[in-house]
């Protein structure tokens, strides 16, 4: 059938960001964030697909009203829009080049709803975030997507997101209550409200007349009832949701259905009430191990039947990969792989008894099974975990290693679950038949749904002539089997060219005059879901340049965005690694008058104000830390005479440390405006990344460190931080968190050593992070042969007072190599150290109301945040570590260098802790406490300061 509704034109790219572009005129007028940066604005473009489109212009609204006056600019110039949030999406459904709009960093917030039973979200949240309000009224939501630490809610429901264990009934489709929606001719919608739909009609008579004829035209037609039907009982995320107009009547309510898994080219979605599940409180999981994929996958009915609640496949790759990576489980190890696959299962239950009757009833399934291990079924969280993580570790695995400039593609599709095994198999020929070496099939085997990923170079034509081949017999395999091109991930660009094949002629034109009724100008989004061009998936592809170690490896997910301290200010670590693949793309076109533009911008937005705290690294699927990038190229700017100057410092540090406690407490005695006025001249002068800013929050100098002591017996050696000696403590005359862990000990019967010349050492810290190689190399070997010593040969451990500290000397001792003299050093953080060894010697004898967390970076990334909440909890009768808890981004002196960094990353979380009064505020590192003091007016101090207060 020929179509009779064409789509809209594609718009003419424009990429200028001269002022004499009229839209980008009118723009600078408009009330909301037009971003002028084309760093920020290049860097924005990536997102986790293998697709790369230059948009024209960046912009932020702060509300849905800012959002409507931009669709009236919008629609003046003739342009278009790509609504842009977590920049998760895998098929290409958030890349433009028009206007980007980012609906991520003014949209967030979260509202609980009838004790929990719902929950109001804007599009900006991330579903980890959601969840962790909900967590406490025992909820969570029901799509749980594998990407749920970075993934939004806007770009859930844009996608119906699913994920491993909500199949079909607990996805966005089907947990969604009402939307507030923004329609393309700027109507802002609630329809929660009563009068929701005769609204619809007053406001936009067409779009409702509209819907109620192809609602007719859908449901009065049997042919497109069966395929619906027959779709729509798997996961499917092609096309537009057409099951709305089965399931609903009223136009409001199908549009309502239809905005689900848009992908943004229908509207936007400015809100929303979903309808939460309970968590189950007992969980069980097994890993069952077959000789044959088919065996494997033949078993799936028979597990759905006794209540599995999870299964999930991994074929003979994912389990020779788990092999490779040396820390998969047993049931793996333990077998000379074949052609054997795995299913990993689990069992939840609502009690400790229920629990036991499903795992009872499982075992004595599994006893009938072929399996080639035994499945050890366990409740235990750390054996849970570890079978976890071969089943997560997959994607890090093969991504991690793909070649230099190859791209990593994750696809998914679905097939009914007795085609499963088969579908499988013929992958895996396809996967042979075009030399994709090393390809992994994984999934949601219990909804027929499977993940595959390979590795391809975009930039040579045999490659994309390959992968064009392999995606025609895919599509082929999966549509034969009568399954989806898409259970999960969305249409988008990749199978946009393949939407007609998969529901036919009829239901694609129904499709298409869908999009025309809704957005007649084609604003929203154009090129996704629909696209007559056969072969619009081979075009925009991302070609990425080989630039460095650390830049190579990232494969753009944007995990590490909602982790990274400057995410709200400047660049994430995403962005600053793209940043770099531009920098160098464009040197490599020899258009050095943009590389170098870029460069410039560089320096403040991806250098100056990264805090090289290393949250990214525990996010990242595949082990990048951004801020070893940073450091490194830091180093490569400093000059010889910073590195010199730091060099000096290294050798004399007792006197700089004074000079700085003298400096704090020569301020503190004067009105703050002076020492202010004159570190703001002196910035002016030598730069504002080498003079830290006065602020009247910081407080006077601190003592010296403790005196040297040698009791006998002693049971560990005390390396005291020098920040404590800098900056004093939030009250005069308290003793430092160094002073309250020797009286704690004390206390306790627990004898540690305090070793000579300590005031002369430091952790390194401050010279690394700064790239300063000279001083860090001088330091380590002042440090580390001091400790070594009066460790007795690292026969003591060493425990140092601040966690940033304790992770300086780990980084410093592996900085020095494994051969090194100082390699049996052994380092534990205050916190780890008393919460194991003191505090059963502690009795409290004053009990706190509340107390308020706040981790920091290193405690986090040492794994010291339970002995932080023991602690906490033996003195306090209610502990709270904030649901927006972030790093305090003050990282030494980075905070008062770039004040505005601090400001943005703790904005948040004083929200939320001015919110609520807590009787203590406490942290375990000196710094991050001066940042959280100032940005919440509250006095943080060391948790062992707390301790040794409560226990005199």
């Amino acid at each position: 059938m020929k179509s009779t509704l064409p789509l809209p034109a594609r718009f003419t790219s424009r990429t200028s960001q001269e002022p004499q572009d009229p839209l980008l005129a009118e723009l600078g007028t408009w009330p909301g964030q037009l971003v002028d940066s084309q760093l920020e604005r290049r860097a924005a473009a990536h997102d986790a697909s293998h697709y790369l489109l230059q948009p024209r212009a960046l912009v932020r609204p702060h509300s849905a009203d800012e959002l409507g006056s931009l669709l009236r600019i919008l629609e003046r110039h003739d342009a278009g829009l790509t609504l842009r949030s977590g920049g998760t999406s895998l098929s290409g459904q958030a890349v433009t080049d028009q206007v980007l709009v980012d609906v991520r960093r003014h949209f967030r917030g979260v509202e609980v709803l009838d004790d929990g039973a719902r929950v109001r979200v804007r599009p900006g949240s991330t579903v980890r975030e959601v969840n962790a309000v909900l967590a406490p009224y025992g909820r969570k939501l029901g799509p749980d997507p594998a990407s749920e630490s970075a993934c939004t809610l806007g770009g859930v429901i844009a996608d119906n997101s699913s994920g491993m264990h909500c199949g079909t009934e607990q996805n966005t489709y089907r947990t969604l209550e009402s939307m507030v929606v923004v329609t393309p001719s700027g109507t802002v919608l609630d329809t929660a409200a009563a009068d929701a739909d005769r609204r619809l009609r007053e406001a936009e008579p067409e779009l409702h007349e509209g819907l109620l004829r192809l609602r007719r035209r859908v449901a009065e037609n049997p042919d497109s009832r069966r395929t619906i039907e027959r779709l729509f009982a798997m996961k499917n995320t092609m096309g537009y949701g057409l099951n709305a107009f089965l399931d609903e009547t009223e136009p409001v309510r199908i549009l309502q259905r239809l905005m689900i898994g848009s992908e943004g080219t229908l509207g936007f979605v400015a809100e929303a009430v979903l309808r939460t599940v309970e968590i189950a409180p007992e969980v069980a999981t097994g890993l069952l191990v077959f000789p044959t994929l088919l065996e494997a996958t033949s078993s799936v009915p028979g597990l759905v039947e006794i209540g599995s609640a999870t299964v999930e496949l991994m074929d003979a790759t994912s389990l020779r990969v788990a092999q490779a990576s040396g820390t998969a489980p047993r049931q793996i190890m333990d077998i000379d792989v074949a052609d054997h696959a795995a299913l990993l299962v689990e069992y939840n239950g609502s009690s400790p008894e229920d629990l036991a009757e499903r795992s009872g009833a499982a075992r004595e399934h599994f006893a009938g099974l072929d399996l080639s291990a035994d499945p050890g079924l366990t409740s235990d969280a750390a054996a849970r975990a570890g079978l976890w993580t071969v089943r997560k570790g997959l994607y890090a695995a093969v991504a991690g290693n793909r070649p230099s400039g190859a791209n990593a593609l994750l696809e998914d599709v679905v097939v009914p679950v007795e085609r499963l095994g088969e579908t499988c198999n013929e992958l895996n020929r396809l996967f042979d038949a075009h030399d994709y070496e090393q390809s992994v099939i994984f999934g949601h085997a219990k909804d027929g749904n499977v993940h595959f990923m390979l590795n391809e170079q975009f930039a040579d034509t045999n490659g994309l002539a390959r992968y064009e081949r392999f995606t025609d017999e895919m599509v082929e395999l999966i549509l034969d089997a009568g399954g989806s091109l898409k259970a999960e991930h969305g249409t988008g660009r990749i199978m946009a060219p393949f939407v007609r094949r998969q529901y036919g002629d009829e239901l694609y034109e129904v499709m298409r005059e869908l999009k025309a009724l809704v957005d007649p100008r084609g604003a929203f989004n154009p090129g996704v879901i629909l696209n007559d061009d056969p072969r619009c998936y081979l075009q925009d592809l991302k070609i990425a340049p080989t630039v460095e170690e650390e830049v190579d490896r990232c494969v753009e997910c944007g995990y590490c965005e909602p982790v990274c301290p400057s995410q709200d200010l400047t660049l994430t670590p995403r962005q600053r690694i793209v940043g770099r693949r531009e920098i160098r793309d464009a040197e490599q076109r020899g258009d050095r008058e943009q590389a170098e533009a870029l460069l410039r911008e560089y320096a403040y937005l991806g250098e100056q104000t990264c805090a090289v705290d290393g949250m990214c690294s525990t996010a990242c699927p595949v082990d990048i830390d951004t801020g070893d990038l940073v450091r490194r190229l830091r180093a490569e700017s400093a000059s010889r005479i910073e590195d010199l100057g730091w060099d000096t410092a290294a050798r004399r540090w007792d006197v700089g440390v004074r000079a700085a406690s003298g400096a704090l407490s020569a301020a503190d005695a004067v009105p703050a405006a002076l020492p202010r006025a004159a570190t703001a001249a002196a910035r002016a002068v030598l730069g504002s990344d080498r003079v830290p800013l006065y602020s009247q929050h910081l407080p006077a100098g601190g003592g010296p460190r403790p005196e040297p002591q040698s009791p006998p017996e002693a049971q560990a050696v005390l390396f005291a931080a020098c920040v404590s000696s800098m900056f004093g403590g939030s009250e005069a005359g308290e003793p430092s968190a160094a002073q309250a862990l020797l009286r704690l000990c004390e206390r306790a019967g627990v004898p540690i050593a305090v070793p000579e010349g300590l005031a002369s050492t430091c952790c390194g810290t401050p010279w690394k992070s700064k790239g300063m190689t000279s001083g860090f190399e001088r330091m380590t070997r002042t440090t580390l042969p001091m400790l070594w010593e009066a460790t007795d040969h690292g026969r003591l451990p060493v425990v140092c007072d601040a966690s940033s500290c304790t992770e300086g000397l780990e980084a410093m001792q592996a900085a020095a190599g494994p051969d090194s003299p100082w390699a049996g050093l052994r380092f534990v953080d205050s916190v780890e150290f008393v919460a194991r060894e003191v505090l059963p010697g502690l009795q409290v004898h004053e009990r706190l109301g509340s107390m308020a967390l706040h981790p920091t970076c290193s405690s986090t990334q040492l794994g010291l945040n339970e002995s932080l909440r023991k602690i906490a909890e033996a003195m306090a009768e209610e502990v709270v570590v904030p649901v927006e808890w972030r790093c305090c981004a003050y990282a030494g002196d980075r905070g008062m260098l770039h004040p505005a960094l601090t400001a943005s990353a703790t904005r948040r979380e004083a929200a939320e802790v001015g919110e609520h009064g807590f009787d203590a505020y406490a942290s375990l590192n000196r710094t991050c406490e001066l940042g959280m003091t100032e940005a919440t007016g509250r006095p943080y101090r060391h948790v062992l300061q707390h301790l040794e207060a409560a226990t005199r």
